[in-house]
């Protein structure tokens, strides 16, 4: 394109617009061509599955805070009928200038905090009052911007003006108003004002909140507040207490104490404080995990080692219940992006639908899984050469074989409970106090196997009669709730033996036969020999005791018991087809969420070729490319050194594999110019940016190195 002119002008020429092709978030699922044909079925199954999950979990997140913001919700129940009442109980609080504030407990894992007190601020303004102030300490470095934080949220609230009020109204708005408690409480009497001229709050408000409602402010993080942040406040607040109905939420996560360590006697005297606790975030898991995992509703579940890493992670990072699920959040969609077969983790009768429409491809997938290889291995030959070779055959087997998975995940987790339930009361906990450390003993090996379910059992055989009642009455409870056909008559052999431990007389007549028949032989005339024979006899009776009755049930139980564990909780790589359902690809998992910087960075700046995938990169191990970025020629080069590094050296070295195959024959002063040099004093400030070296003064002319080793 050319343009001819007399005068000197600047000409643009845009390219032809060319439609660009959106790709969907499906698109992302297809990692060949191979896998095309169900890419956007896997992306849907996977989106529908998470729905619901999330669904389950966010109902189980409110149901666990029920309690806690119904507490919540008495306390400010109180505090504003006293507000109400100011001629008789309110009256007394005005002397004192106490300000009803509630301690909320919630725990170490404070990246859940969030979600606690959005849930907390939406009830409150829903059901109690629209005046709700949520306050966090990097907002407030002081008193000014508090009250400015607290007047922008207070006068955001919808409320509806009339035109006669307009004057008055524009008086207090955000933009003009002084930053002061008389003029929010100024402010809350005109917007809670009940003549009829005024602007009405009572018409405009819902008819849940209720009259003159309280103004809820909320320290999500008190431990964090600056001290006298919060002196300043309350002081200035409790001498307006009376007109202005505060009450103050703090969220704590470590102890009520620390209201004491912040605030001095004179000031935490001003308020009125109740203890608050929520649900600790090890049982929160616990539910969590039940909810996700031991249930046959979602048929999507996580390997031994998968949920080793999460738990892991929950236990030693952050005890967030947030990031748990977030982590399995992760585990499905690798497990949906990754494995073709995934496309039959769903629901049983879908899944039999959509094997039947399974291409040649997918089959050949099902007969690459390990599982599905050793099932073939142990079929008879005419058999072996059907799976093998006819598609129609496979399909048929497959949905027999999900059949049965599924049936072996209806049985495995109430067996798996009730085994919990007559181990977890055990001294010393051999199979592990959680139902989490045992359900990973059962999917890591056969858990009847190991040396820990024998002290286990052992001691099952040892339990009192009144303890041996409560495990059966604890696992009768569990399979009351599971389909009888998955696990037959065994809720009725449990309820036999219940009924038998109830039942002291046999026990009870046969010990008094015993002691009837001992005292009779006593009670016989005989001579000092036949005596003396008889006591023997007796004391050897009582090394070899006969069993009782309760004894032989107990056993009876036990190894009735110990049946259910072998028959029904193989582990699940045992079982033909997991695969499909079970995630077991932990290192993945733990690269994206356990992060190793220092790894990251040395893989990066040692071998390029590792992210960026460019084939000029590429070199040999230990050898220094001159195509490499310059900050990886030049921490090459610092690994070569000692502690302190030369600079001059460090430019020469770094000026002759710059510039080595441009000119080989050149000297190092000629290769040096100020492009290289300016080069090289980019790369070591990034360097030290990163961390890897520092300047020194025992030396102007050279630098430390904060690493050491290769890596």
């Amino acid at each position: 394109m050319t343009t001819c002119s007399v005068s000197k002008g600047c000409f643009v020429f845009k390219p032809a617009s060319k439609k660009r092709k959106i790709s969907s978030a499906a698109d992302y699922f297809s990692k060949d061509n191979n896998d095309l044909e169900d890419h956007g079925l896997r992306f849907d199954t996977c989106q529908l599955l998470w729905k619901q999950i999330k669904c389950e979990t966010e109902q189980l997140q409110e149901d666990l805070n029920k309690k806690l913001f119904n507490d919540l919700i008495q306390f400010l129940r109180q505090s504003h009928s006293d507000f109400k009442e100011k001629k008789t109980e309110w009256a007394c609080r005005i002397k004192s200038s106490e300000i009803p504030a509630a301690a909320v407990v919630l725990g170490v894992n404070v990246t859940d905090h969030d979600l606690t007190f959005k849930s907390l601020s939406e009830i409150l303004q829903n059901d109690v009052t629209p005046f709700v102030v949520s306050l966090r300490s990097k907002e407030c470095p002081d008193i000014k911007h508090l009250l400015q934080k607290m007047m922008i949220q207070l006068m955001d609230c919808h409320v509806e003006v009339d035109s006669s009020e307009e004057e008055e109204s524009s008086k207090i708005s955000p933009s003009r108003i002084h930053c002061s408690v008389a003029n929010l409480t100024k402010w809350y009497r005109n917007i809670t004002k009940t003549t009829d001229s005024t602007a009405s709050y009572k018409k405009t408000s819902s008819s849940r909140h209720w009259e003159s409602p309280p103004v809820v402010v909320i320290f999500k993080d008190m431990e964090s507040f600056t001290t006298k942040v919060l002196q300043d406040f309350i002081i200035i607040s409790s001498h307006c207490i009376h007109e202005f109905p505060l009450v103050l939420i703090f969220g704590m996560a470590t102890s009520p104490m620390i209201i004491h360590k912040l605030l001095p006697c004179s000031v935490s005297s001003l308020l009125c404080i109740e203890l608050f606790q929520s649900l600790s975030c090890k049982e929160h898991l616990t539910r969590v995990i039940d909810k996700l995992l031991l249930t046959s509703q979602f048929p999507f579940k996580l390997s031994e080692k998968v949920l080793q890493v999460l738990i892991n992670l929950f236990l030693y990072h952050d005890f967030s219940v947030q990031n748990f699920i977030k982590g399995f959040q992760l585990s499905l969609l690798e497990h949906f992006y990754s494995h073709p077969l995934s496309v039959l983790c769903c629901e049983l009768q879908e899944a039999k639908k959509r094997v039947k429409c399974l291409s040649h491809s997918q089959c050949e997938n099902i007969r690459r899984l390990p599982s599905f290889r050793r099932f073939v291995e142990s079929q008879v030959s005419d058999k072996q050469t059907a799976l093998l070779t006819d598609d129609d055959y496979l399909k048929e087997t497959a949905q027999a074989l999900l059949q049965d998975l599924h049936t072996y995940h209806e049985n495995f987790y109430p067996v798996l409970k009730c085994l919990h339930a007559v181990t977890s009361s055990l001294p010393k906990y051999p199979l592990g106090k959680q139902i989490r450390e045992l359900y990973c003993a059962c999917l890591e090996k056969k858990v009847w196997e190991t040396e820990e379910y024998e002290s286990a059992m052992q001691l099952v055989r040892m339990l009192a009669k009144n303890d041996l009642v409560d495990v059966l009455e604890k696992c009768v409870a569990i399979l009351a709730s599971c389909p009888e056909k998955h696990l037959g008559n065994t809720s009725e052999k449990l309820k036999e033996y219940l009924g038998r431990l109830r039942n002291p007389e046999a026990e009870a007549s046969d010990d008094h036969e015993k002691s009837i028949s001992s005292l009779k032989e006593l009670q016989k005339k005989t001579d000092l020999y036949h005596l003396q024979k008889t006591l023997l006899e007796m004391k050897d009776s009582r090394r070899l005791k006969k069993l009782t009755q309760f004894e032989m049930l107990r056993f009876e139980v036990v190894d009735f018991i110990d049946s259910l564990v072998k028959n029904f909780l193989a582990p699940a790589e045992m079982q033909t087809l997991h695969e499909v359902m079970y995630f077991s690809a932990a290192n993945t998992l733990r690269e994206h969420l356990n992060a190793a910087p220092r790894v990251a960075l040395h893989t990066a700046l040692n071998n390029p070729y590792f992210y960026l995938k460019n084939e000029s990169l590429k070199s040999d191990a230990g050898s220094i490319s001159n195509t490499a970025p310059d900050i990886c020629i030049a921490y090459k080069l610092h690994l070569e050194c000692g502690r302190l590094i030369n600079l001059v050296d460090w430019l020469e070295a770094f000026s002759t594999v710059v510039t080595a195959a441009e000119n080989p024959n050149s000297t190092v002063k000629d290769q040096m110019d100020d492009v290289t040099h300016a080069r090289f004093v980019r790369a070591v400030s990034e360097l030290e940016l990163l961390g890897f070296i520092k300047p020194t003064k025992q030396k102007t002319d050279h630098v430390a190195r904060l690493t050491w080793g290769s890596c």
